[in-house]
């Protein structure tokens, strides 16, 4: 593990949503699943109250928040809880969570701006119980249906707790009548209009999680996410943490030749050059910024 996947393991509820590199979905009512989950390092930890519940045990998966909770924030971990649908049981897991201090709420098959609107009306209700600080807990809508793609930038003016949301995979593909395969082809326009509704809206994307086991696959997934423009990733592995915030850091090698295209332009500015060769490449403006945009995130992540 590199010192830029390591050095993060600090309290992640002072990481902005930029450097929460890797999202971990877990089962809701799996004890044994969740102290393996505390061990990988990941930054954000997910307790999934609905797909990966099943109805019999979500009693018993929220009767765990008042342990897990607590063990996921002393392991460093910023806590999320994926509730059900408002429309079904997401307001007792609401009420079940809230006193134990989750950091995010996720919704599933989120779409439209009324349901976000109702989340946090729902969520503020509860801080005000509880005595949670206004307004601290994050909203992270799932995007998993194409509904949700395209209807995020409404969902994020609805509510100003939304710093991030996440795109579906399984349930997407679904949606979009696509045939799934690891590739995740079928996915590749979806994961880029994401990407560009999330700019466009001011909040960090989050990639889809890998659901497959293949540990390669999965690094070879997320280089090709942060190619498009990706900072973060989800996945429901734990042993595919380390391979993906490995991925999701710069290199040493890309350290080495950020500084060097840096200087190698700032030198030329100062010779009054408007651009200036590096090997077989100009280097305008723009990839400068992009050069010392790479030096922030290397340190802001203490490479």
């Amino acid at each position: 593990m590199t010192k830029a996947t390591s050095s993060i393991s600090t309290p992640k509820a002072r990481l902005s949503p930029d450097l929460r590199l890797v999202w971990l979905f877990g089962p809701g009512a799996d004890s044994k699943a969740h102290q393996e989950m505390a061990k990988v390092g990941a930054q954000v930890l997910i307790q999934d109250l609905e797909d990966s519940t099943p109805p019999n045990l979500r009693a018993h998966a929220r009767s765990l928040a008042a342990s897990l909770y607590p063990a996921w924030h002393l392991a460093g971990a910023l806590v999320c809880v994926r509730i059900n649908s408002l429309d079904s049981e997401g307001l007792v897991d609401l009420a079940s969570v809230m006193p134990y201090r989750p950091d995010i709420i996720a919704y599933p098959k989120a779409a439209g701006a009324e349901a976000m609107r109702a989340l946090d009306q729902a969520i503020t209700l509860e801080e005000q119980r509880v005595g949670t600080a206004p307004g601290s807990t994050e909203i992270l809508p799932v995007c998993e249906t194409a509904l949700g793609v395209v209807t995020l930038r409404d969902m994020v003016a609805a509510s100003t707790r939304i710093k991030a949301a996440l795109l579906g995979a399984e349930d997407l593909a679904t949606d979009l009548c696509a045939e799934r395969g690891q590739d995740a082809i079928e996915l590749d326009y979806a994961r880029r209009r994401f990407l560009l509704e999330c700019r466009a809206a001011g909040i960090e994307p989050v990639d889809a999680p890998f659901t497959f086991t293949d540990s390669a696959a999965a690094v070879l997934e997320a280089r090709y996410a942060r190619r498009l423009g990706y900072r973060s990733k989800s996945t429901v592995t734990a042993a595919h943490v380390a391979g993906l915030m490995e991925a999701l850091s710069p290199s040493p090698g890309e350290i080495v030749q950020a500084r060097l295209l840096v200087a190698t332009f700032e030198a030329g500015r100062a010779r009054g050059e408007d651009r200036v060769r590096l090997g077989e490449h100009w280097i305008e403006v723009p990839t400068y910024l992009n050069a010392k945009r790479l030096l922030e995130r290397a340190q802001a992540l203490g490479a």
